[in-house]
């Protein structure tokens, strides 16, 4: 296969992270001041409503979706979908996230790789490929799409879910519980993920490390995204963190946007990357800023504290088996 063209490279690059760019468009504006430390926090709930079973639900963004019978079969589309899909003890008919649902955090190599893949490129799926998976459900990502609806809409519900926030993720878990039946399961692992990220956030502020200056990153040496505390990813790290990384505003396609300079200004103690990498030949963010002398002044850098993540699950995975995984990650690579 020859390696796409930089245009080509950069559409996917930007389609693989709207999600974080729509959550820095649709969460409250950002004052820019950076967010104090994780240990001035308040502490994670850890009790779990009831649930009750329902062809018709209020997703988190108030968005009502019905279905005209319990779901079983469904297409993922984004990597939300593959999480709370198997969250629930179900396996999707089909995914676009092949790397992400063969991880261990969600059903290994082995299971994993027995799920059909959908062709076609991230936002342009193979609609009739879609269709003769015979699905109740498709879920995909809003904005991308979007423009697949009328077609998708022909034989399956579209449903978009977009969370900005884990409080939203564990709302949109909750909401397919109720959908397919599986309210147990989806009350249970958002117990078990409550009780994950509560004693996270405790052990954090006993180490020490909730003071410790976190980024995640990703993108290219041109073009620098963060996931900002109006992501998902961001909002969650800076529950255990001290992480300065506001998004910039409601314009998607500067929000979430650094340069090398602001990234120093911060001065992050332990840096995460996700390098959406294209071919074999393609060198990770981490390694193109190497030769930056700004770049080299970073207190990570200089401490030799930049972490190349799984691209997938850090930058893709969005329900509760993937965030206990980052969550675990992150702990074991924070200094106290």
């Amino acid at each position: 296969m020859s390696r796409p063209s930089l245009a080509v490279r950069r559409a996917v690059l930007f389609l693989a992270v709207a999600a974080a760019a729509t959550a820095c468009s649709t969460a409250p504006a950002d004052s820019g001041t950076p967010p104090s430390s994780g240990s001035s926090r308040p502490s994670i709930d850890r009790a779990v409503a009831p649930l009750e079973p329902s062809l018709t639900v209020t997703d988190p963004t108030g968005r009502k979706i019905t279905v005209s019978k319990q779901p079983e079969r469904i297409v993922c589309l984004n990597g939300l979908c593959d999480d709370i899909v198997t969250t629930l003890g179900l396996t999707p008919v089909g995914t676009s996230n092949p790397a992400l649902i063969k991880h261990p955090a969600l059903l290994g190599e082995q299971t994993g790789a027995a799920v059909p893949v959908v062709p076609g490129t991230f936002g342009s799926e193979d609609v009739e490929a879609i269709a003769s998976m015979r699905p109740d459900l498709v879920i995909g990502l809003p904005g991308v799409h979007d423009p697949l609806r009328e077609a998708i809409e022909r034989f399956a519900p579209l449903w978009t879910p977009d969370p900005v926030t884990w409080e939203q993720s564990v709302g949109y878990l909750r909401a397919l519980g109720a959908l397919t039946g599986r309210v147990e399961q989806a009350r249970s692992a958002e117990e078990k993920f409550r009780g994950k990220l509560a004693d996270a956030v405790e052990r954090t502020r006993a180490s020490g490390q909730a003071g410790k200056k976190v980024l995640l990153m990703y993108g290219s040496v041109d073009s620098i995204g963060v996931d900002t505390t109006a992501s998902l990813k961001g909002d969650l790290l800076a529950k255990l963190f001290d992480y300065p990384f506001p998004g910039k505003g409601g314009d998607v396609a500067t929000a979430s946007n650094y340069n090398v300079e602001e990234l120093l200004a911060r001065q992050p103690d332990v840096v995460f990357v996700y390098s959406l990498l294209f071919s074999a030949k393609d060198r990770t963010l981490s390694a193109q800023l190497a030769d930056n002398p700004v770049w080299q002044q970073i207190p990570a850098v200089k401490q030799q504290r930049v972490h190349e993540m799984h691209a997938k699950l850090w930058g893709s995975g969005r329900g509760t088996r993937s965030m206990a995984a980052i969550i675990d990650e992150a702990l074991e690579k924070v200094p106290a």
